[in-house]
Parts: C-alpha cells; structure tokens; sequence
C-alpha cells in the first residue's frame, strides 16, 4: 500500500502536512478502509487513531476513526468524530450517519430533529437515500409504521430495478412486510433481486419466506425443500 489508492479529495486534505507526513498518514488511511472490509476493525481502529494523532485537522482522518468507532457501535465516538468532520470540513454528507449515531444512542427525537435540519437539504442524491432509510428506522423504533413507510417515499424509490436503489427499495418492502401487507411487500422484494447484482441483500430469500419455500440445509453445501425427500438420480451408465 503506497497511499496513492486515496481520491483526490483526500490528497488535497493531505497537502496542508509535510511531504512525509502526509505519506505516512496516507498510508493509515488505505490500511483502515482494507481492514475495515477484511471485517478486522481492531487493527483497522488502530491505523485510524495513529492517522488521528499524526493528523487530527485533516477531515478525512477523524472520518476514517468515526468509521471505525460506528462500525464498532461506539455510537458516542462515532458522533463526535462525525462532528468534528462537519465542522472542519463545513461539509455535511456525513449527516445521515449522524442521525444513525442518534438513534444507536436511544435518542430519536434527537435522531428526528438533525434528520429535519436545513443541512439536510443540501445533501446529495445518495445521502438523502440513506438518510430515508436511517429516518424510516427510527420511525419503526417507536413503532410509528405508517411514517416509517412515508419516510421512504421519496422519488428515487420509484426509480427503475437496476438504477442503484435496491437497498431503499429493500427498507421500502420489509416496512410492507411489517404494516401486514405481504403481496406488495414481495413485489417490492422482487425489485429488489433484479437490482440487487452484488447480493448485498436477502431479498431471495424474503421472497422464498413469502412463497413458502423453506430450506434446509444438508451440511453438505446443498439445499433441499423442506418435507421433500431427496431425488436419488440414476448412475450414468
């Protein structure tokens, strides 16, 4: 890892420390995004406070520990990194994890209020998605069904099954599932699996779930129907 892999973006962050400095930190900074999705967030955790201590008014260093500390559900630390992001950076696209951070504290209506800020407006398309989902959690929090399917009724859920929304689609159909509305939760469902190429949702199996198909797993890496006795094919001659 050279630290060349970071964008742009956070190579001009980087240009306010020393040449070596800024390798270095660079360095830490593709070391936590590797171990964060090698799910080892420990080491990852490390590489971020070190990025911290060497760079604690870049931006994207205390964004990379807040990574960390969310990932860990240290919601408290997460929060405050977050913060310290905004407020360094004046940017806000961190907001709808902000509002998540909220909520993992037990603290909706705090969750609600920076969800409903004049910041909010000024998101991207793809923050105000997240921020949805996020809103629409806090709303099933407290029971509130009807305005957690509201929350998600924005204009990029209607948009076509392979335009990069299954998981605002997914949130829309499992709210569905949960107001007793099954036939158009699987609907949704089905959206879901055309647009969902990289398989980062159980939508194929909450479609199973609803078709009534139960599967059992053999121990051997095959599935067979619940009830079902096994096929026994015929040797090849």
């Amino acid at each position: 890892m050279t630290g060349k892999e970071l964008d742009r973006s956070v190579h001009q962050q980087l240009r306010t420390l020393s040449k070596e400095n800024a390798e270095g930190v660079a360095r830490h900074l593709v070391m936590v995004s590797v171990f964060l999705e090698a799910d080892e967030v420990d080491v990852a955790l490390a590489h971020a406070e070190t990025a911290v201590r060497r760079a604690g008014r870049v931006p994207a260093a205390r964004e990379a520990l807040g990574m960390v500390a969310y990932r860990m559900g240290d919601f408290g630390r997460a929060l405050t990194e977050f913060r310290t992001v905004r407020r360094l950076s004046g940017s806000s696209h961190l907001l709808p994890l902000m509002v998540d951070c909220e909520r993992g504290l037990g603290r909706h209506t705090r969750a609600l209020e920076l969800a409903a800020s004049p910041e909010a407006k000024g998101l991207g398309e793809a923050e105000r998605i997240e921020l949805a989902i996020v809103v629409s959690g806090v709303r099933r929090d407290l029971g509130q069904l009807d305005a957690a399917l509201l929350a998600l009724q924005i204009p990029a859920l209607q948009r076509g099954r392979k335009a990069g929304v299954h998981r605002l689609q997914y949130a829309y159909a499992d709210t569905l599932l949960a107001l007793g509305r099954p036939e158009e939760a699987r609907e949704w469902f089905l959206r879901v699996v055309e647009g969902d190429t990289e398989n980062e949702t159980d939508a194929v199996e909450r479609v199973e779930e609803l078709d009534g198909v139960a599967l059992t797993d053999l121990g051997d890496g095959e599935d067979e129907l619940a009830g079902e006795p096994p096929v026994t094919e015929e040797p090849r001659a």
